[in-house]
């Protein structure tokens, strides 16, 4: 296994790269913000920047990632330990104002993305850099792996009419970059202004998941309790725009998936014989049922699955997650529902088309159409993707 040194070690590391982070300090961080020995980031941007860092800020779930999700809200407060301000930017707002932005020169950021566009951590960076253009701000991004690989590209592209907290900009859910890649694909196609810098890793290559870079896995979020979590997420995270629990309220949330009224050992035997003829490899689903303490279905008996990851390389989570929802469909009838509640600070477009990026896939599930029609789905504008994506690759 090589060993990957991550943008925070390095800056520990190198007093060089402590150079290049002038004036006043902000930082960016939650608790997967760790080094190899699993102390946090916070602690050795104090030991380096003492008294020039300022402030923190906290994305969705907070600088501790202990709030849950969906418009749960956390508040400013004084961090118990440090007594700096920890501002957040997931309350009444989610851009930074210029009361975040106040005295601050150097805005650090250092969050462990999970890879899907859906994930609201890219959505914080890309209003940061849109707030952050044209003023004299810049930007440092302390990069880290990308847990589900930078080489696999699944989904498809955002529609702009569906921009929302969990679609900035116009990629695939599963996008096959890193956070700094993310960064620099942003400032060249979106914020051409801002001022940037990336801090790679060293080590890390495109081929790699999680499991292969030596580092600890710390939840980056409350409900990716593994790193295999971080790889179903790209599709079980569908199933929030639906009635059928993606786990939440258990201990494996977002590698299960299920519903009151289905019954898994006979829905599995329906299933098999599609496996092969939808190209889905890689996993295994165990039947199972489960019982939520909290949101969907709480303290109800719900029988589902387990994915369990067997090959990463050949599993494609969100290829399996829109056969799921297709037949999950079909199974329930009457009892299966699109979620109707707001979603991510979203009224009035539904939930499971904001997560999509399109409405056009939802429809797929409510036709009779199958994986011929998905994959033109999937494919459209894919190229141009890849060419953009191209040009600010960091890593072999």
């Amino acid at each position: 296994m090589t060993l990957v040194t991550t943008g925070l070690e390095r800056l520990i590391q190198e007093k060089d790269l402590q150079k290049k982070i002038m004036g006043k300090v902000a930082y960016l961080g939650h608790s997967a913000s760790v080094d190899r020995n699993y102390t946090i980031g916070v602690y050795h941007l104090k030991n380096i920047f003492k008294d020039r860092l300022i402030k923190f800020l906290g994305p969705q779930h907070g600088l501790f990632s202990n709030v849950q999700d969906n418009m749960v809200e956390t508040k400013d407060f004084v961090h118990p330990y440090f007594k700096l301000p920890v501002l957040s930017l997931y309350s009444e707002i989610r851009a930074p104002n210029d009361e975040t932005l106040k005295d601050v020169d150097t805005l650090v950021i250092d969050l462990q993305d999970v890879g899907t566009r859906v994930y609201t951590y890219i959505s914080t960076l890309g209003l940061i850099m849109e707030q952050c253009q044209g003023k004299d701000i810049k930007i440092v991004i302390l990069d880290r792996p990308n847990p589900v690989g930078g080489e696999i590209i699944e989904g498809n592209i955002l529609e702009e009419k569906f921009k929302s907290f969990v679609g900035h900009a116009r990629i695939p859910m599963r996008h096959a970059l890193t956070m700094g890649e993310v960064a620099l694909y942003f400032k060249k196609y979106l914020y051409p202004k801002v001022k940037l810098e990336v801090i790679p890793m060293k080590g890390w290559k495109r081929n790699q998941f999680f499991k292969d870079t030596g580092l600890p896995w710390v939840n980056p979020s409350p409900n990716l309790p593994t790193m295999d979590s971080a790889l179903t997420f790209v599709g079980t995270v569908l199933f929030e725009g639906t009635n059928i629990s993606e786990g939440r309220g258990t201990t494996r949330s977002l590698e299960i998936v299920g519903h009151p009224k289905i019954e898994p050992f006979s829905l599995l035997d329906k299933m098999k014989g599609d496996f092969k003829d939808w190209q889905l490899e890689g996993f295994t689903l165990r039947p199972m049922y489960f019982r939520p303490t909290f949101q969907k279905h709480q303290d109800s008996s719900c029988g589902g699955f387990q994915i369990h990851v067997t090959n990463h390389q050949k599993f494609r989570p969100w290829r399996l997650g829109q056969y799921f929802l297709k037949k999950f469909r079909q199974e329930l009838g009457e009892d299966f529902q699109w979620n109707k509640n707001p979603y991510e600070y979203e009224f009035e477009k539904i939930s499971i088309d904001l997560i999509n990026g399109s409405d056009k896939i939802r429809k797929w599930v409510e036709s009779d159409f199958g994986q011929k029609e998905l994959s033109e789905l999937e494919n459209k504008d894919r190229l141009t993707y890849e060419k953009l994506r191209s040009a600010i690759l960091l890593y072999p």
